[in-house]
């Protein structure tokens, strides 16, 4: 994409396991864009809570993580042989740890809390502000980029997300259960959708993609058409 083209900001939410990282990561390559994983970033946080201990029984410390927000600082660099993009939790590269199903079970907790969402909503909205990024998350259209002139909404069954996750688990040597992956997708779901702050919901605006029977090509390929209409909008 040549550099006087308008440059765009691409908001992409949806439930857990629906490939919206897949996707943004994708666009962004293909776009030549910026990718920004919201979904990392509350998971670093937690990472930090369960680190000190603050997690237990499925209930969060919210005093003593809060207080120690300003000291928890995170950021993306690329993987200078891989190109991937990988968190940095105080300087410590996290990306392994925050994918674990322990963080899974607990991220949806840490999102509900207001501190931490309002921390890192700023920080994702300083980062975005030149355009040209993807951005994927919970929130990303009704909350962190309103304005983002394409917004799209991932779905799939639950049984497809099941799948993806119990593979992607699998992959990297960690023992779960399907059983188990099932259960943290819909309690993860009920939490992130019934949160009072900044709830899961589709933008009046975004354009749905129910990707359970799509290739990540064939999303992609989707994906591209609506940025290339959206484009097209944004310069008539």
């Amino acid at each position: 994409m040549s550099e006087h083209v308008k440059k765009i900001t691409i908001a992409i939410d949806g439930y857990s396991s629906c490939g919206k990282s897949t996707l943004a990561k994708a666009l962004a390559a293909s776009l030549h864009y910026v990718f920004i994983d919201s979904g990392a970033m509350y998971r670093g946080i937690c990472l930090y809570a369960l680190n000190n201990g603050w997690i237990t029984n499925g209930k969060v410390n919210q005093t003593a993580l809060i207080s120690a927000l300003p000291d928890i600082t995170l950021g993306f660099v690329k993987n200078r042989e891989t190109g991937e993009q990988r968190l940095l939790l105080n300087e410590q590269d996290v990306s392994e740890e925050i994918r674990s199903l322990e963080v899974s079970q607990s991220v949806s907790l840490i999102a509900t809390i207001r501190e931490v969402r309002h921390k890192l909503v700023h920080q994702q909205q300083i980062m975005g502000k030149k355009g040209g990024i993807v951005m994927d998350g919970r929130d990303i259209g009704t909350v962190v980029f309103p304005d983002a002139e394409l917004k799209l909404f991932l779905t799939a069954s639950h049984e497809v997300r099941t799948q993806r996750r119990y593979d992607e688990m699998k992959a990297k040597g960690q023992e779960v259960t399907k059983e188990e992956i099932s259960r943290n997708l819909a309690e993860r779901d009920y939490i992130d959708s019934t949160r009072e702050e900044s709830p899961l919901r589709q933008a009046k605006d975004a354009i749905v993609i129910d990707n359970s029977t799509l290739t990540p090509k064939d999303q992609l390929e989707l994906a591209l058409r609506y940025v290339k209409e959206s484009l097209f909008q944004t310069t008539v």
